[in-house]
């Protein structure tokens, strides 16, 4: 068989089709890929862009922003079997077993089957008006409640519940954040910046509570949801509780057929399984930082879309490792978050700009390995630039009296 023919003979199956997914089926397609690619997704809904959700989504009417248009799919002869999902790898013959009772041979699989909110364990979490927030159909009940309701209840200050507390209390209602932790988002975020993302909260008018998890819910007779009980001893009252304590990876699949998980699906600097047939992508993969070495599994769109597309590349030949700067941003109301690289390993950090509009630098020792910027697109645009080419400042120069990160990269490129 020649190259060309076998090219056409190849058929990749896909597990998934959000960010990661379809970043898979469009950059083969783009790259000249002839043979068959199919996606499975039981989501239901057309694919589509999650990070609105916890934002534009609730926070006013429209409809989702779709990750293709509509005709895309069938354009470029992808084969979308949505309403379904994968129940069973058989390594041995490449094939998959569908819960429908479909039948799809591979020559390559990619799992991209994401993640699923990790839900709370406590008296009331079952009732009536407690929800959760990560697909379409979530986000759809809860704007239909919203109109509806009083007094919201948010468990978990981590970026979804901080995103939903902004658009709901932009709506004029009455909020309240519940956070187990000292700090919310500290372990995502520098101390200056989820510190300074406290305080806009706050100034909007929500009720943050720290250090306080929930033991139960009370309601109605009924089973309607009537407030929330904390550690405490405290009830706040809630007709609409969303839950947001964070994600879990979905890699039983993978589990199930043999390979190594561990928090996620292991993968290797190109991010492939052991089994040189499958890899993993997104969410639920958890592959080496070509920064610091570690196994990390990131949940960002960024890191999604761009395993899609290395995944896509190796594919079609490359043999390059995966080395992507990892990139972030959140709204929270009119607050626009961006973050270049990842900010755990720092020691020390320089703040430079405007109380309103400003950058936090992240050094580990000397090396500038993270820069969040609030309110500060020109600094993150730099921040990309020098850290993917290595030529970020030092530690003592950008601790000068007035640096600019976005005009330090402008120097460097006149």
């Amino acid at each position: 068989m020649t190259s060309q023919a076998a090219r056409y003979a190849e058929r990749v199956v896909v597990a998934g089709a959000g960010h990661a997914g379809v970043e898979v089926a469009a950059s083969l397609r783009a790259g000249g890929f002839a043979g068959a690619i199919t996606l499975v997704d039981n989501d239901g809904d057309h694919p589509y862009q999650r990070p609105p959700l916890s934002k534009d989504f609730v926070a006013k009417l429209g409809a989702p922003l779709p990750l293709r248009a509509g005709k895309f799919f069938a354009d470029s002869n992808i084969v979308l079997r949505d309403g379904t999902a994968i129940r069973e790898i058989d390594r041995g013959a490449r094939k998959v077993v569908l819960q429908d009772g479909g039948v799809l041979g591979y020559s390559t699989l990619v799992l991209a089957t994401g993640a699923r909110c990790r839900p709370l364990d406590v008296p009331g979490a079952d009732l009536r008006g407690v929800h959760q927030l990560r697909t379409l159909r979530d986000a759809r009940t809860l704007r239909e409640l919203l109109p509806r309701a009083h007094s919201v209840v948010i468990v978990g200050g981590g970026f979804v519940g901080l995103e939903f507390a902004a658009a709901v209390r932009g709506r004029g209602l009455a909020v309240t954040v519940l956070e187990a932790g000292d700090l919310p988002l500290a372990r995502a975020l520098t101390p200056a910046m989820a510190r300074h993302l406290v305080a806009a909260h706050l100034s909007m008018g929500t009720d943050l509570r720290c250090n306080e998890t929930v033991t139960s819910m009370t309601g109605t007779p009924a089973g309607e949801v009537t407030a929330v009980v904390g550690s405490s001893g405290t009830s706040y009252a809630a007709d609409l509780v969303l839950v947001g304590i964070g994600v879990a990876p979905r890699d039983e699949l993978a589990r199930a057929a043999g390979l190594p998980v561990d928090n996620g699906v292991l993968v290797d600097e190109r991010l492939r399984t052991p089994d040189p047939a499958i890899y993993a992508a997104g969410d639920c993969a958890r592959f080496r930082d070509p920064a610091s070495g570690e196994q990390l599994r990131l949940e960002s769109v960024q890191n999604a879309t761009d395993h899609g597309r290395h995944i896509a590349a190796a594919i079609l030949g490359s043999d390059d490792a995966y080395a992507e700067l990892p990139l972030f941003w959140s709204n929270q109301g009119a607050l626009r978050l961006q973050v270049a690289g990842l900010s755990g390993a720092a020691t020390r950090t320089v703040v430079t700009g405007d109380p309103d509009r400003f950058s936090v630098l992240c050094f580990r020792d000397d090396r500038l390995i993270a820069v969040e910027s609030l309110n500060s697109p020109g600094d993150h645009v730099a921040a990309r630039r020098l850290l993917a080419a290595g030529t970020a400042p030092s530690l003592a120069r950008a601790s000068q009296d007035g640096f600019s990160l976005k005009q330090y990269a402008q120097n460097l490129r006149s």
